[in-house]
């Protein structure tokens, strides 16, 4: 039996193939903060690949791409702070997407408990450790235990999805139908 309405890549799925149907499931967009080796200078890495765990004890999840120049030193932080980033956030996300060594020139945030960056505008942040590192194909599955969190203004989370960034649309309650 053959799904209908749907392109079938035959065989295994090559990258391009993967990277479109995945493409297809909206995620939220994070941030993840620290200040590498205790040093006062922040880094941090835009992530979408980000989920809760557990809710005892309180765990989340994401995922840093094995050539990440800034996860390695993120990894030396004591803590590291997760901002949930909202729909106003877009350019704080690209600019904390690249490898530019200087790319808080001008990205406002406050400290965490620990004086980890929170970004201004988030709608939420969690200040973890690192629980558990796992390799896994071309990226690290990070599990991280909160300890801390705190939650902002609510205006939407700020979306990404195939390929492009979003914001969310609140519908009015009642099914599609």
């Amino acid at each position: 039996m053959t799904a209908t309405g749907f392109t079938v890549a035959p065989g295994r799925p090559d990258a391009d193939a993967f990277r479109t149907a995945l493409g297809r499931f909206a995620t939220g967009v994070v941030v993840v903060t620290g200040l590498p080796g205790g040093d006062a200078r922040p880094s941090g890495l835009t992530v979408n690949s980000f989920t809760s765990v557990s809710l005892e004890p309180p765990l989340v999840s994401f995922c840093a791409g094995r050539g990440s120049r800034t996860w390695p030193g993120l990894r030396t932080s004591a803590r590291i702070c997760v901002n949930i980033l909202g729909a106003g956030q877009e350019q704080t996300s690209r600019r904390l997407a690249r490898s530019d060594p200087d790319k808080f020139a001008s990205v406002s945030w406050s400290g965490s408990p620990s004086g980890q960056p929170v970004l201004d505008g988030s709608l939420a942040w969690l200040e973890c450790s690192v629980e558990a590192e796992h390799p896994a194909g071309d990226h690290h599955i990070v599990v991280a235990r909160v300890h801390a969190l705190g939650t902002g203004d609510d205006d939407g989370p700020l979306l990404f999805y195939r390929g492009g960034y979003g914001r969310f649309v609140p519908g009015d309650g009642t099914a599609a139908p």
